[in-house]
């Protein structure tokens, strides 16, 4: 088993499970994702490729869960060198005025996107220690027709990630906001449906593409 851990929130497809595929085996994967088939699917190619995974299904907004997780993780390895945190809630395009109407979908983004992402900043910055790298994804969408909520608790997680980063620049851990380019995603095709799909980057291609910045 590799001596190098890396935690994936959101690994179950999209980037996050191209990152803990090509992360594998030089890292040990920890690859938590609410979907258990998914997580099993990238468990057989991880082990294809030489590579070991530990299966976390659950869902980020459990507080209870992800404490239970990071205790665990500390029990077993005492560390993590590399989060990545991919996990996000795409709530359905509409006027920025049904956002409210819509209520459980915005109290789901929030969860996701925003309350979820704070409660793991605090409980996975032990972790990294000074030495570990943190990484997020930006994809801003703030002030776009129709994109109020998506736009909003991306926003906002993404000030989280900013404020953590300018915190910890002298200190550590590392905090990186990296961008990927447009992806051929499920969440994506219900944002743009009937999008040439052929246009769009794999999610493998930009794994491949964002890997030496991540390590860097």
């Amino acid at each position: 088993m590799s001596d190098k851990i890396v935690l994936v929130t959101g690994a179950s497809r999209g980037l996050g499970a191209a990152l803990a595929l090509e992360l594998a085996p030089e890292y040990h994967v920890i690859a938590v994702a609410r979907t258990t088939g998914a997580l099993e699917e990238l468990d057989d190619r991880i082990k294809a490729k030489g590579g070991e995974a530990t299966l976390a299904p659950m869902d980020v907004t459990e507080d209870h869960a992800m404490q239970q997780l990071c205790a665990a993780i500390h029990g077993r390895w005492g560390k993590v060198d590399l989060w990545i945190h991919t996990a996000i809630e795409a709530q359905q395009l509409m006027p920025t005025d049904h956002v409210a109407l819509a209520e459980k979908d915005w109290a789901k983004s929030m969860a996701v996107n925003v309350d979820a992402t704070a409660r793991l900043i605090a409980y996975v910055s032990p972790l990294l220690g000074d030495a570990g790298t943190a990484a997020f994804f930006s994809d801003d969408h703030a002030g776009e027709k129709f994109f109020g909520a998506y736009g909003a608790t991306k926003a906002a997680q993404m000030a989280l990630a900013k404020s953590w980063q300018a915190e910890t620049a002298t200190i550590g851990p590392r905090v990186k906001i990296l961008e990927p380019k447009p992806l051929a995603t499920a969440m994506r095709g219900r944002f743009h449906p009937g999008e040439d799909r052929d246009a769009l980057a794999k999610p493998a291609d930009e794994a491949a593409r964002l890997l030496p910045e991540l390590l860097a």
